[in-house]
């Protein structure tokens, strides 16, 4: 045994050694690991977590949403109408046990919006918790990857939500281009607030952008027993204030449910923009950890790189020495080139969206070719094109010198359409002058118009009856929110079937606005030359010469018919009493045989009460009397169902001849039953609505 002693120390000895050796390189290993891996994820117990970048992040992703190589959570690309989200990979209950109330959560994270193009984004993004991580059917635009028209406000949802909302948008209510609201169910927000953080040394709120290229902080914090949540926001290195920018009292135990997963969702409209997390961290029942600003990646840059300081202070000394020596001549002709530069006028700093580079639309055009030529039109030449950075297709408007229309009607479309911010609407993204040239860029419409569908175009398929009633109802929304949802009136004075385009999913948009007039509410409109298409310009337009949001009824009746029955409003061709399209309807209205009209192609595949109620509203619009016709606040609750259409009483004056004689100043008869040969009808409003 004792000869034994001197041999186990010796194995201890080694073994000693051998785990000395071991520790060594354990901490080796452990110190030269890459820093990205520490701050991916720090979990210091099951009710919090804290991530300080996403690098080895086991998140999940979907849509867009993707994790770059040095840690940035980047929840859109640079592609145009898409959504991302990313959550947390596993759910969490909120409740102690079921039955009891929400318990007090905070949430912190550090995000940032990066514009493709300056200043420019849109839509925006959210935080949210929600019951589950499928959101396949949210809209790819406008409802910030959450929901959609059907979905939004719906109590089932069970979505608690704190948006970052970089684009205003009338239908739900936003304040502005620039807030932070918290959504429950919807993205109509139940409290909002322009950006904008509290500056405890000064002891006031200052305003932020969103928009900025800038990382910045956010933290979310929830009573359980006050129901009070708390929404602070501050730039990336100012501590959290000590008031928060947002506050609302909401009881979140009718709303979550158990578990539910937290994360965030983003989407991007027609123009391009990044929206990134750099961190996030959560805790229940106590203040969400500290995110370690010190090792968050940096936002991705995009656009070309800043100019060198040293050379916007050099090259001005540089250039004014070369101009003295140099001479008179070199002043006239830097002069001349100044001159016929890129044209700018004061108006253009109100009411102009993005300015785009003649050089960036004329490569992405290919040069204007003719392959790329979409279609003319009074104001000229519409091209496709792919712009070269961001690989987003736009549609050019290039209108022509020679065109009757020129720089008022341009100003005039600049003015409307550039703020105007609806889903029925096609988008102007912005425009370009050069050396006498106007160019519009406008979203790309994949479909094209809709009268190519309508007539005669062999390679376009046919319309069902759900899409065309669906387009019905879009340019009506559309129209109505150029009537009366906007800040002013917007008369658009050219509503036809070529002039409804339709996106990707076949959804009706109402676009060229070359013609639109706008007055304030309440302001009655002046009279101006008479303008748009013949065959839906209302009977009252040749006597006052006053276009009115009447007129835009009469054409929107016009549409109808057309859309419905597949015919054109005048029909050059047809040698019977087809040839006016309006008088035709009526014609078959009278016979009670209606269906008559409805556009062959259809096959008999259709909603026979769908049918009958466009066909009458298109005549009831389409009223020769003007204060016959309904709003376009009236249309929508007729064709939603809202109200019941009212009864079409039938007399002997046709439409024709009632226009006629209220443009001859026959007002106070067109009530009494002249027997005029055609067929026509009066409707219940004809006294007024």
């Amino acid at each position: 045994m004792k000869a034994l002693i001197p041999a186990s120390r010796g194995v201890l000895r080694i073994a000693a050694m051998s785990g000395m050796v071991q520790l060594f390189f354990l901490l080796h290993l452990f110190f030269s690991l890459d820093l990205n891996l520490v701050s991916s994820i720090a979990t210091t117990g099951e009710d919090k977590f804290v991530y300080s970048g996403f690098s080895r992040s086991n998140l999940d992703l979907d849509g867009a949403a993707t994790i770059t190589p040095d840690g940035v959570l980047e929840l859109t690309n640079r592609s145009a109408t898409i959504k991302g989200h990313a959550f947390y990979p596993t759910p969490w209950r909120f409740r102690k046990s079921p039955g009891e109330v929400v318990q007090s959560f905070s949430i912190a994270f550090v995000f940032g919006m990066v514009p493709i193009y300056s200043g420019i984004c849109t839509d925006g993004m959210t935080f949210l918790i929600s019951p589950t991580k499928d959101f396949s059917g949210a809209q790819n635009s406008q409802y910030l990857g959450l929901l959609n028209k059907t979905s939004d406000g719906k109590k089932s949802n069970h979505i608690f939500a704190v948006e970052l909302d970089s684009s205003q948008n009338t239908e739900f209510k936003d304040i502005d281009d620039n807030h932070i609201g918290i959504n429950i169910n919807s993205l109509t927000s139940f409290g909002s607030k322009s950006a904008a953080f509290y500056d405890d040394k000064i002891g006031m709120f200052k305003n932020l952008s969103l928009v900025s290229r800038k990382e910045m902080q956010v933290w979310v914090d929830y009573n359980g027993e006050s129901t009070q949540i708390n929404v602070t926001l501050a730039p990336l290195k100012v501590a959290k204030p000590s008031k928060p920018l947002l506050s609302a009292t909401y009881n979140l135990s009718t709303v979550l449910k158990d578990p539910s997963y937290i994360g965030f969702s983003a989407s991007s409209g027609p123009i391009n923009s990044l929206y990134c997390v750099l961190g996030f961290s959560f805790g229940i029942n106590q203040p969400a950890p500290l995110i370690d600003i010190s090792i968050l990646p940096k936002l991705p840059r995009v656009g070309p790189k800043p100019r060198s300081k040293v050379l916007e202070i050099i090259l001005p000394v540089v250039t004014a020495t070369f101009i003295l020596l140099v001479g008179t001549t070199i002043v006239l002709l830097v002069w001349r080139r100044i001159k016929y530069a890129e044209i700018h006028e004061d108006w253009e700093a109100e009411f102009g969206p993005h300015r785009f580079l003649y050089k960036d639309l004329f490569h992405a055009t290919d040069g204007f070719k003719n392959k790329n030529l979409l279609g003319l039109g009074g104001f000229g030449k519409v091209y496709k094109g792919v712009l070269p950075v961001s690989k987003l297709e736009v549609a050019v408007k290039r209108v022509s010198r020679e065109s009757k229309q020129g720089i008022k009607e341009f100003i005039a479309e600049i003015v409307s359409i550039g703020r105007l911010r609806h889903r029925n609407l096609v988008q102007l993204l912005g425009y370009c002058r050069r050396k006498g040239e106007l160019l519009l860029v406008y979203e790309y419409m994949s479909n094209g118009s809709l009268d190519k569908y309508l007539h005669c175009v062999e390679d376009k398929p046919t319309l069902v009856w759900t899409q065309r009633f669906q387009i019905i109802k879009d340019v009506a929304t559309g129209l109505f929110y150029l009537h009366e949802r906007w800040e002013k009136v917007v008369i658009h004075r050219d509503i036809k079937a070529s002039n409804v385009l339709l996106d990707s999913e076949m959804n009706g948009r109402l676009g060229d606005f070359g013609l639109a007039r706008l007055y304030d509410h309440g302001i009655d409109p002046q009279t101006t030359h008479v303008v748009g298409t013949m065959g839906y310009l209302a009977p009252e337009l040749a006597r006052t010469g006053k276009a009115t949001t009447q007129t835009d009824v009469y054409a929107f009746g016009i549409f109808i018919l057309e859309v419905t029955c597949g015919q054109r409003p005048i029909n050059t061709h047809a040698d019977d009493s087809s040839q006016i399209l309006i008088d035709w309807v009526v014609e078959h209205w009278h016979k009670r045989s209606l269906t008559y009209t409805l556009d062959s192609r259809l096959h008999g595949n259709y909603n026979a009460d769908e049918v009958s109620l466009v066909l009458n509203l298109g005549l009831l619009c389409a009223h020769p009397l003007c204060n016959a016709r309904p709003s376009m606040r009236q249309v929508i609750q007729y064709l939603n169902g809202e109200m019941p259409l009212p009864e079409l009483v039938p007399t002997n004056v046709s439409y024709s001849a009632l226009g006629l004689m209220q443009n001859e100043g026959f007002d106070e008869y067109t009530s009494l039953p002249f027997t005029v040969g055609s067929i026509g009808m009066t409707s219940s409003l004809s006294n007024g609505r």
